[in-house]
């Protein structure tokens, strides 16, 4: 492929760049900051020029800002060649609708679902990968427009950018808002979050800091193994039932699943990407 990975010196398209580098695609690597061409040159590359790069490329790597994806393709709409692939990183642009009205574009989005905390890595270096490069990881994608073999297309970019992927899985694009930001951000953040402020305030009242940290992270690992079934016999005890089921009523509010509603979601990706 002839690739323009706009971005390429941010902290996602670094990421990004070192996989591309071990690939044997036409890449142009298009980057505005000073710091990020500084990131690149570590890596010997000269950053190319933006429009020379759009024009030179059947497909665009958007790895930009949630907030800029729109201005800045918006202004490059008439550059791009017809056929060519935007391929997004998330789905809140595209989903909000900022993205170049053109039908002789293709739109397609992926993410990465992140190591899993159950994975088996061998080497520390790995067991440290929390965001992926390292790790083996899955991805997700979804085809928001143009044909369908550019589905093939798009997923064998989408398993280099995120190398070493194992598994890739094809969704639509409300199930990636699904998926993020509501079950990853909205949903699992959120509760992470407070979590976190829990161990805070158990520290508070006075548990020693490394003993409330030791404690909370040994149990986030079995517990997790417990609510996802990981081993066998994998259960609750019926005190701790009692108390998730007592404690639910206090931490949570009856109708807190209605983030997943449509008109939710669509509320937090205009708020992301800032479209009024």
């Amino acid at each position: 492929m002839r690739i323009a990975l706009l971005g390429a010196g941010g902290k996602m398209g670094c990421r990004l760049t070192n996989n591309l580098l071990l690939t044997d695609h036409d890449v142009r690597y298009v980057e505005v900051s000073e710091a990020g061409k500084t990131a690149l040159t570590a890596r010997g590359i000269t950053p190319a020029p933006l429009e020379e790069a759009i024009e030179n490329s059947d497909t665009v790597v958007l790895a930009l800002p949630d907030n800029r994806i729109g201005n800045i393709t918006a202004g490059l709409a008439s550059k791009f060649r017809p056929g060519t692939m935007l391929m997004a990183l998330d789905i809140a642009a595209p989903l909000a609708g900022v993205l170049p009205t053109r039908d002789d574009l293709v739109f397609f989005v992926t993410h990465p679902c992140h190591p899993s905390i159950f994975g088996d890595e061998e080497s520390r270096e790995a067991r440290r990968d929390f965001f992926g490069f390292r790790a083996r990881q899955n991805i997700v994608c979804c085809l928001m427009q143009g044909p369908e073999e550019a589905y093939t297309k798009g997923e064998s970019l989408a398993r280099a950018l995120y190398a070493p992927v194992e598994r890739s899985h094809r969704c639509t694009a409300m199930q990636m808002a699904i998926l993020e930001p509501v079950l990853s951000e909205t949903v699992l953040g959120t509760c992470l979050t407070v979590v976190r402020e829990a161990m805070d305030e158990a520290i508070r009242l006075g548990v020693p800091a490394e003993a409330a940290r030791d404690f909370l992270l040994g149990h986030i690992k079995v517990e997790l193994g417990i609510v996802f079934q990981e081993f066998e016999g994998a259960t609750f005890s019926d005190g701790a039932l009692q108390a998730i089921e007592a404690a639910k009523k206090t931490i949570f509010k009856p109708d807190w699943k209605r983030v997943f509603d449509r008109e939710s979601m669509m509320a937090s990706i205009r708020q992301i990407t800032g479209v009024a």
